[in-house]
């Protein structure tokens, strides 16, 4: 049997497709938090009697996260289909990494200025 034809690899795209979307999740549930946190803030200050905190960065932050969780999957299930119309028909899968090394650097991102703004905002 043809490595091209073993049902294994087949299932070890499954598993990409499902890490796909673990990963699209996660990022979605991480974006609703932060997009909240500012309510939780001004929520906090209120039963204080503090003045209410202003500006919504979280809420863009949040938002921005929850959208490319959604980018992640759509990526994740466009990627299994080619794979799986590739494999049906023999064909041998070519990997491209772009978009995961894209994701990668924008989260990168994302974990620096949120630092910063824990650093500068603590």
């Amino acid at each position: 049997m043809s490595l091209q034809h073993d049902p294994r690899v087949y299932f070890a795209a499954e598993r990409t497709l499902l890490a796909w979307i673990r990963t699209g999740l996660a990022l979605m549930g991480f974006g609703f938090v932060v997009a909240r946190f500012g309510l939780f803030l001004r929520e906090m200050a209120f039963a204080r009697g503090e003045a209410l905190p202003t500006g919504g960065g979280s809420l863009w932050a949040g938002t921005a996260l929850v959208l490319i969780g959604v980018l992640v999957n759509i990526y994740g299930a466009i990627s299994h289909a080619r794979f799986s119309r590739r494999f049906q028909r023999g064909d041998a899968e070519v990997h491209d990494a772009r978009f995961a090394v894209a994701i990668a650097s924008v989260l990168a991102g994302v974990g620096f200025a949120m630092a910063v703004y824990l650093i500068v905002r603590g």
